[in-house]
């Protein structure tokens, strides 16, 4: 077998994947980022300190291209106002339609991709919670960052909460920065749209979509240089991760699917042993207790001319049978049982 069909065949699901399984994984992974960034809001003062911090290293490693982008953005409205509509809608389009591409044109590839998606999506709320950080737009003033989606807050459905309607900016959190999952989200996109695109405009766009994004998400003041490079490495760290994930998330689909089975075949056995024993007749003895047929009772017991009499006797001047208990005897005609010879009756 060639090479590529090979490879085809290794990255077939071994289920057939369904959207309407789909759908919810997806809704509770984006659910749980949610719910992550509003339980990973941190003490404001660490997430300060944390952000000056980040600062501090890019002036000794002299990186600076976050003052340069945000004074343009904020100065030429022609950039900024589209920056802001970029960085507060494309996120959250751009990666559930990719997906949804994958999924209907390239499914053999789709589950690889999601799951490396999901993972490194599970790292970002990770460090969510353990460093929150605030962004350049939420430091003090004296720092000079200025944030455009407030300052442009009139042209879009963005308050001064990010990109989080007007009034609704108490539902997320602020200090979820680092790692930047806005850079994370699209160099995923780049890299899906690279391999599978199929032509020069999607190669195009692979390269453009990331970088732009990078380039947002600093000249809007919602993120620092080192966010974007550490939302890079989430996703490379992501992609290492997710073949064990899946192997982890196949071997759980075995187990359960292997109880399941179990538990059906009992259930079945019970119901095709119940239906062949099947109701039984009764018959009364002795005190008109009815007695299943077949059963113990029944056989341990005789019953004659309504007398009930103990296993193995007999009715004085009775015959034992030459055929067994399992055949009636023929009537003699000069003995019918009573010890009298047929004419006398």
């Amino acid at each position: 077998m060639p090479h590529a069909e090979t490879a085809g065949v290794e990255a077939t699901p071994r289920t057939r994947l369904r959207w309407w399984t789909e759908l919810p994984l997806i809704l509770l992974v984006y659910a749980c980022y949610s719910a992550g960034r509003l339980l990973a809001r941190g003490d404001v003062s660490h997430a300060v300190d944390h952000g000056l911090a980040i600062l501090d290293i890019e002036k000794a490693l002299y990186l600076n291209a976050e003052h340069p982008l945000n004074r343009l953005f904020t100065r030429e409205p022609w950039l900024g106002v589209p920056a802001d509509f970029w960085y507060a809608s494309l996120h959250y389009l751009i990666t559930p339609v990719l997906l949804v591409w994958l999924f209907r044109s390239r499914t053999v590839h789709y589950r690889a991709a999601r799951t490396w998606l999901m993972t490194s999506t599970f790292i970002g709320l990770i460090g969510f919670t353990l460093l929150p950080t605030c962004p350049p737009r939420l430091l003090d003033a004296s720092h000079g960052f200025v944030d455009t989606m407030a300052q442009y807050s009139s042209y879009g459905w963005w308050g001064g909460a990010a990109s989080a309607p007007k009034g609704l900016g108490g539902m997320t959190n602020q200090y979820a920065a680092m790692p930047s999952l806005h850079v994370g989200w699209a160099l995923w996109c780049g890299v899906i749209l690279w391999r599978f695109g199929g032509t020069r405009l999607t190669k195009v766009a692979a390269v453009a979509y990331p970088l732009i994004t990078t380039i947002v998400v600093m000249g809007t003041a919602n993120h620092y240089f080192l966010d974007a490079l550490a939302g890079a490495a989430v996703m490379g760290v992501g992609l290492l991760l997710a073949p064990y994930v899946t192997r982890t998330m196949d071997q759980a689909r075995a187990r359960f699917g292997a109880r399941v089975a179990s538990a059906a075949t009992v259930t079945t056995a019970a119901t095709v042993t119940s239906v062949a024993q099947g109701p039984r007749d009764t018959v009364t003895v002795g005190s008109g207790d009815p007695v299943p047929v077949g059963s113990g009772t029944t056989s341990s017991s005789n019953v004659s001319g309504g007398c009930q009499t103990s296993a193995g006797e007999r009715i004085p001047r009775q015959r034992e049978s030459r055929f067994g208990s399992g055949a009636e005897p023929s009537a003699s005609p000069q003995d019918a049982g009573d010890g009298a010879p047929a004419p006398a009756r």
